[in-house]
């Protein structure tokens, strides 16, 4: 079973009316709720760990959670509000975001409560996004991530929110500090470029994540498809052809694919990783390329299922 952590969160569209106001399209939402729907859709058993309101809105997503298949009895139901993201995306389906997120459910996270947080039968913990950054459930993570990583497989998406996570030194203090625990991290050419400006390339920090010990690093590029770099060297795949509707949740979808492709094939665990060939690490970056390009093919974080995939 592969554990998700991080923020589970509503998402409002904004659509203009006919009248020249504006309506609010609630969807649920959060890059870790949707990795853990993105999962349970392609077939892979999986949990979500983190804070969700007692508010109508958390009850909304505990309960869309169990509709997909996720496993929610690790849930921390608080009573602070479920935060709400405003998204708006631009005339190439590129979204900006507003952020309503302080003092939120997603917050209300403790290294105490990570303490009952593990499935019995885990094979690997997955988190990232701004849930990382901000405390205390950020600190609670990263010790969750120590605690897990000698015996499990730990992805991290960096997933950078600049509007949340503070000053960009120590939200890249973070991640180096989850890189050091991670087997797998992967990133958009926007993270990268909004994260580690002036800091050198993405060759150069793909190299220092490997010598931390990272088995596998990936760098999404939209249209222009991903790169991996591992023991076995620096695979390219390219992107597929889609008409864009909005690329919101394109980045999970990706890692969810990601994830499963691995798990399917037995390859998720640290000793697998270490000896990835190039035809699988290619494999599994297109497999998670059709994934992506499906959900970009329409409005909201909507990750396809597995059959969807494979009749593709």
């Amino acid at each position: 079973m592969i554990l998700v952590c991080g923020e589970a969160l509503i998402d409002l569209f904004m659509e203009p009316d006919c009248r020249g106001g504006l309506l609010l399209k609630p969807i649920i939402g959060g890059s870790p709720l949707n990795l853990a729907i993105g999962l349970a859709r392609l077939e892979t058993a999986v949990a979500f760990f983190g804070g969700v309101s007692r508010d109508r809105l958390g009850s909304l997503l505990a309960a869309a959670l169990q509709q997909e298949g996720v496993a929610t009895s690790f849930l921390k139901r608080s009573d602070h509000p479920t935060p709400l993201v405003l998204v708006s995306p631009d005339s190439e389906g590129h979204p900006s975001y507003t952020f309503y997120a302080g003092d939120s459910a997603v917050q209300d996270v403790t290294e105490t409560d990570t303490l009952g947080a593990v499935p019995s039968s885990l094979s690997a913990v997955a988190l990232g996004s701004y849930a990382i950054a901000v405390e205390p459930v950020g600190s609670a993570l990263l010790s969750l991530a120590r605690r897990e990583s000698h015996r499990t497989v730990v992805a991290l998406d960096c997933n950078l929110r600049p509007a949340l996570v503070g000053p960009l030194h120590l939200w890249r203090q973070r991640i180096e500090e989850l890189a050091c625990q991670a087997s797998i991290v992967k990133l958009s050419e926007e993270d990268f470029s909004h994260g580690w400006s002036g800091q050198g390339t993405p060759d150069d920090q793909a190299a220092s994540w490997l010598e931390l010990g990272v088995k596998l690093v990936v760098m999404t590029a939209g249209a222009r498809g991903a790169t991996a770099w591992h023991r076995s060297g620096r695979v390219t795949v390219p992107g597929r052809s889609v008409e864009v509707v909005d690329t919101v949740g394109a980045g999970d979808s990706f890692q969810a694919a990601l994830l499963a492709r691995l798990a399917h094939n037995g390859l998720l665990d640290a000793r697998s990783l270490s000896s990835l060939d190039r035809p699988s690490v290619e494999d599994a970056l297109q497999y998670a390329n059709l994934a992506a390009s499906i959900t970009c093919g329409r409005q909201g974080a909507e990750l396809p299922y597995r059959d969807e995939i494979e009749r593709s």
